[in-house]
Formats: C-alpha cells, structure tokens, sequence
C-alpha cells in the first residue's frame, strides 16, 4: 500500500483481504437511517419517447499546475511517473489508475528520487500490473447509459432515473418508489444528466455521513473537527492529525453497513493514527463485523458498474 501523507491515514479503495461472499449483518449498534431526510416525492408527467440526449464532444484533461511528468530506466522497464513537490519530509508512491504519482520534499534531488523509485521497483511495478489488470477488468464492463429508465447502485438497492422535458432543469426524489425525476431542458447531455446525479448524491452523502458521524463518534467517545466529502479514486476516506475527516461520496453506490465500516474506521484513527492491534481493537469496539465489511467493500467496489 502505498505510503500516506504525513500526519493522515487513509482508507484505500481496494484494501484489505481477498474479497468474502458473506456478507456482513448490520452492527447491533448502527440503528436504521429512516431519520435521514430525503426529498418529498415528486409529481411529473413523464414525456414518452424518453428524452433524447445528445452526446458530448470529448474534453481532454488539462495539465495539474506544479506537477511534471518523467521517465527513469528501472531495470528492463521505463517507469512514467508525475512528480509533484511538497512540504512533507519524505518521499510517498500512489499508484492509481493514471500511473505512478510520487510526492517529494523540495529539498530532495532528482538523482534522490530516481534512487528511491530504484528502492522500491518491485512494488511499484507489482502495483502497476495489478491496477492495468483491474482496469482491463472495468474496460469489459458496459457502462451505465444515462437515459430513461437507467437503473444506477443507490445505498444497497438502485434508483431508476426518469427523465423528461421541462421548461427549467429541476431533480425530485421519490424514495416511495426509488425514482429520480429530472426536468431538461432542450438540448441536454448525457454529461449533464451525470453531473446533475452526481450533484443529488453529494447532497445526500452530506447529511447521510454527517448522521453516521455523530453516531459512531459518540459510541467511541471522540470528537471529529469537521468533515468533507472526497472524490479520490483509490480511497473511501481520510483522517489527519487535526482531526479532519474525509469521506468519498462515492460510498453512496453502496449499503449502509460498509458506509458505517468506513466510518468507524476513519474515526478510530483519531486515537490511533497507524493501523495496529489497538486501532482494529478500537474499530471492533463500534463496529465488530469490521473484518467481514473490509473484505466485502472490496469485492462490492470490483463488482460496480462503470458510472462516471
């Protein structure tokens, strides 16, 4: 696994042991989510044909100021990698599905670094291969095609999508009927019809993980300082020594019992930052099945459709 920043502990996206087929039962102590606000249901006329949305022209990524992109012969093989400097004291690997991503202290030479990436090759390209393998794996997949009646993974169930023509873009969630309605206006994407989802899901992952928050911070008696929602794509969340959490909203795709494992684990790390026998002893406090919910999370994340 690749090293953390200084002074945070980090929930990786596919750590942890193989994936399990036993599904973890919901902790004695995580009480249902019916308190969590959610959108009153909406009254639509639907349109038939579905809305017929028109594809985007691809955007190519612009380049992320202060990173530089290198090359180093490591044995038999020319290692990519982006290079961004930092004010931290070490030298970090992140391998995503991008590439091989290196932090380094600015005081730290090239020659430093190249050595360091040397040290630790065999890692890396481990890594590497087994990244290119999970991505070749999600390439297979189809992705989910937002049109009408698209059905998207929602908190251990599914939401269907309902779209229809509006004067004015508006989204209404029925939870009665597990529907998102959106009004478009003439013209929309496909693009806009993800980025309006994915506006929805962010709202409700702020109060969702707000609630599990409090909950499980009062059964381990800590106090966060505050908490934001992350986008990352190899982590579900984050802990700094300042208290602050970092949740991926991404969690939303699945049930509520891994949202909690997550949580509970991040909170742990507020009385142990390292991942020794007294911080799995302090996730076991609040969330015993944490071992079952680690193997599961895994399994389930491989298992996702290709959304966005």
């Amino acid at each position: 696994m690749a090293p953390a920043q200084e002074g945070e502990h980090q929930l990786d996206l596919f750590a942890g042991a193989p994936p399990a087929d036993t599904a973890p039962a919901s902790p004695a102590s995580a009480s249902p989510s019916s308190s969590f606000p959610v959108p009153g249901p909406a009254t639509v006329n639907l349109l038939r044909p579905p809305v017929q949305l028109r594809r985007p022209d691809p955007v190519l990524a612009p380049p992320v100021p202060g990173e530089t992109r290198r090359q180093l012969l490591a044995g038999e093989f020319v290692l990519e990698y982006v290079l961004r400097r930092s004010t931290r004291r070490s030298i970090g690997f992140m391998i995503d599905d991008d590439g091989l991503r290196v932090t380094a202290p600015k005081r730290c030479s090239l020659a430093d670094i190249d050595n360091a990436i040397r040290a630790k090759q065999n890692w890396i390209l481990t890594k590497l291969d087994e990244r290119r393998q999970r991505r070749a794996a999600r390439l297979e997949k189809p992705k989910v095609s937002w049109d009408d009646g698209a059905r998207i993974p929602y908190l251990g169930g599914e939401v269907t999508l309902r779209l229809y023509h509006a004067p004015r873009n508006r989204t209404d969630y029925n939870p009665a009927t597990q529907e998102l309605s959106m009004g478009l206006v003439q013209g929309a994407t496909e693009q806009l019809v993800r980025e309006r989802f994915k506006n929805w899901i962010r709202q409700q992952a702020e109060g969702l993980f707000a609630q599990r928050l409090d909950l499980y911070a009062a059964r381990l008696g800590v106090q966060y300082a505050g908490f934001s929602l992350s986008s990352a794509d190899t982590r579900w969340g984050s802990c700094t020594v300042e208290r602050n959490i970092r949740l991926n909203w991404k969690l939303m795709h699945f049930s509520l019992p891994l949202i909690d494992y997550v949580v509970a684990h991040e909170l742990a790390h507020i009385l142990e930052m390292n991942h020794s026998a007294r911080f799995w002893a302090n996730v076991g406090r609040i969330y015993p099945q944490y071992e079952e919910a680690k193997q599961l999370l895994r399994k389930r994340a491989q298992e996702m459709p290709v959304l966005y």
